[in-house]
């Protein structure tokens, strides 16, 4: 059985990178000023971060039906038998539930996971498909393992402000609330729905700090039963310049020695939701064949 494995950018997995992953990954748009772009075709990460700075009116969208399906054709037509789709999670987009809907004229050909996870733990759900796939399980049996240990995972994030994420409505009351005391940075926390506030302190350096308690709390409590090699931590960020992207990733590298650490940057379409230069980590468990 020839499985394909399909993700959206979101995952912080553009498409020059999946061609050498050898899957697929759907670009998602970014709209400005009523207008389509795709990060990396038509929008650079630079020009970007210069637009949100500006003001502009800044949002994001699904693909079309079209686009997608015509996407499935695609894979399809190059011999895979089936396509296993892992897009951004249904508590923070409508994508999923709809792609669902879309891959029922594909007669179980196509199936979509709704494992509720974005940005590096959408990533690590592709990564941990790929290994499913290479030991030969077919696309249903793939998903169904997926959404099993969907909540094997935590993503922690620190903005600048929430006006981006309470524009788009992927922040509670409570966190735009305290989101508007000036020089507050909460810290939010989300399992795959909306992302809601877990603390709040007054600068950026505590704001990592604060990220950090909150991690290893997570691996006392939600990850005791397995052993460090079997996590994975991914920081992600929207950060204008890249020094602070390495700067992060060495922060979160030096606090936990013995867990995998990698950088994946924030997809400009996430990074609509966020604004620039917010920090994220999340921690997943890697499965195994």
């Amino acid at each position: 059985m020839n499985v394909a494995i399909m993700t959206d950018s979101n995952s912080g997995i553009a498409v020059d990178e999946a061609e050498k992953l050898g899957i697929f990954s759907m670009p998602m748009p970014v709209i400005i000023d009523g207008r389509d772009f795709i990060e990396g075709v038509n929008l650079s990460r630079a020009k970007f971060f210069e637009i949100l700075a500006i003001g502009a009116d800044v949002s994001t969208s699904q693909p079309s039906p079209g686009e997608l399906m015509d996407m499935w054709d695609d894979i399809l037509s190059k011999g895979y038998d089936e396509i296993v789709y892992i897009p951004m999670s249904s508590g923070l987009s409508s994508s999923a539930r709809n792609s669902e809907i879309f891959a029922s004229e594909y007669d179980g050909r196509v199936v979509v996971v709704d494992n509720h996870r974005i940005s590096v733990t959408q990533r690590q759900s592709v990564m941990d498909a790929i290994v499913l796939a290479d030991a030969g399980m077919k696309a249903e049996d793939i998903k169904k393992r997926l959404e099993e240990t969907a909540y094997d995972s935590v993503v922690y994030l620190a903005v600048d402000t929430l006006d981006y994420l309470k524009k788009t409505g992927r922040v509670n009351a409570t966190a735009a609330t305290v989101g508007s005391v000036l020089g507050i940075k909460p810290v939010l926390k989300t399992t795959g729905g909306n992302f809601e506030v877990c603390t709040a302190v007054r600068g950026i350096k505590k704001a990592a700090s604060k990220i950090i308690e909150a991690m290893r709390d997570e691996l006392e409590t939600r990850f005791s039963a397995f052993a460090h090699e079997d996590l994975i931590i991914g920081t992600a960020g929207s950060f204008v310049d890249q020094v602070d992207a390495g700067n992060w990733n060495s922060v979160i590298k030096e606090a936990f020695p013995d867990i995998e650490v990698y950088y994946n940057k924030l997809s400009c379409s996430v990074s609509a939701h966020t604004g620039p230069n917010a920090m994220g980590v999340g921690i997943s468990r890697k499965l195994k064949a």
